[in-house]
């Protein structure tokens, strides 16, 4: 199983997670940050970093969310490894809970 980034971190890419992650496995895009899945190991270290509460185990992505589980390994193939952590997104917290964001994911 791996973990899987959702449609909350989009407009918002806190990168918190990105410090405990012993593998460097988040990827960062435009406006927001997927995991690779053939990287995670699956230490859990990166769900209670997240402000967002945006990272779910692969067989808790609610339901709504399920589409990100492929989103993710589709975008991580391409976008690349961010190993250090950022300042978020300038209007990250405006952000933070706004539902419906997947139309603004910039690819």
């Amino acid at each position: 199983m791996t973990y899987v980034v959702t449609e909350n971190c989009i407009k918002c890419k806190y990168t918190d997670c990105v410090d405990v992650c012993p593998v460097d496995c988040f990827r960062e895009g435009p406006n927001m940050l997927v995991i690779d899945p053939a990287e995670c190991i699956d230490c859990t270290l990166c769900v209670p970093e997240c402000p967002a509460e945006a990272i779910f185990a692969e067989d808790d992505v609610p339901d709504t969310q399920k589409a990100f589980i492929a989103l993710n390994a589709e975008l991580a193939k391409t976008w690349p490894a961010l190993t250090e952590r950022k300042p978020a997104l300038p209007d990250a917290d405006d952000q933070n809970g706004v539902p419906d964001k997947l139309k603004d994911l910039l690819r």
